[in-house]
């Protein structure tokens, strides 16, 4: 990509997206390692996990333990603050109609697709993840990993500058974490939203039924399967997080449990990002455009 900029910023721009694509792998094996999947040792985990931070950007430490907030409430309606955040959660169709207008603006402009899935994602990971924004003050190994993240990108930030130029430094980053963040973030996001996940209250939540229900298998091409860590595989995921991106295919294969729920497709997967609201009297995730045709 810096070779290319001599030649045309074009050539640039479209190098970003195979790059970005493999930033996204090398995310992948970041969240592997902060499962302790990705090798069967412990401190082998934590060191590439911290390797493959300086490189996302993300704060190994603390995103470990976020993560891990995740892995234990998701699709849970009692426990949607705890963990959670705007990709994996919701609010019910009753909460949303006791909002007043102008809350009922700001929640319908977060769940914009523009906005929750192409400006957000990369002021994420430029800017949020440099402070430890939603990390209690008790988490002092988290906290302490935010800053230390930052230090050694400051330093490889300078190192670079100094050896290809500032400049050239931005026009080449900037573009392959903007690519990095909308696929990741999306990955992630449509994993859980399809019109029938599953979601449930405490009393009625199991984590098997989260699981098989409440995760997709998102069928991608073989190449994407590839740059994507196999994360497609999510409902096996989330039933084991301990299972390694490269044998999430070979356990789904395995185990027709997983396979009873029809694959999600591509297409499926970009229209799910609309699903923002979960309609508790017709269990399922709904758009705002289906709450107006409810209404009307």
């Amino acid at each position: 990509m810096y070779w290319s900029l001599q030649l045309s910023y074009w050539l640039t721009l479209a190098l970003a997206i195979p790059t970005g694509a493999l930033l996204v792998r090398v995310f992948i094996i970041q969240h592997d390692c902060g499962h302790g999947s990705f090798f069967a040792s412990k401190r082998a985990n934590n060191l590439m996990g911290v390797f493959c931070s300086v490189l996302t950007l993300t704060p190994y430490a603390n995103w470990r333990r976020q993560h891990a907030g995740h892995h234990a409430n998701w699709n849970n309606l009692d426990k949607r603050y705890s963990g959670l955040d705007i990709y994996s959660t919701c609010m019910t169709v009753k909460e949303y109609q006791a909002l007043g207008g102008w809350q009922r603006l700001a929640y319908r402009l977060c769940r914009h697709p523009l906005i929750a899935h192409v400006l957000l994602p990369p002021l994420v990971f430029l800017f949020l993840y440099r402070v430890p924004f939603d990390t209690p003050k008790s988490w002092n190994s988290e906290n302490r990993a935010v800053y230390l993240t930052n230090l050694a990108l400051a330093a490889v930030i300078v190192a670079l500058g100094f050896l290809v130029g500032f400049r050239d430094l931005l026009l080449v980053q900037v573009p392959v974490i903007v690519v990095t963040s909308i696929i990741g973030v999306w990955l992630f996001a449509v994993q859980h939203r399809f019109d029938d996940a599953l979601w449930a209250r405490q009393g009625e939540w199991r984590f098997i039924n989260a699981a098989l229900e409440g995760s997709s298998y998102l069928k991608l091409p073989r190449i994407l399967q590839w740059f994507t860590g196999n994360i497609g595989f999510h409902n096996v995921h989330h039933f084991a997080p301990r299972i390694p991106n490269y044998r999430l295919a070979d356990c789904y294969l395995a185990n027709p449990e997983f396979q009873q729920r029809p694959p999600q497709t591509f297409g499926l997967a970009f229209r799910a990002i609309r699903l923002a609201l979960w309609d508790e009297e017709n269990n399922r995730l709904v758009s705002f455009r289906d709450l107006r045709a409810q209404i009307t």
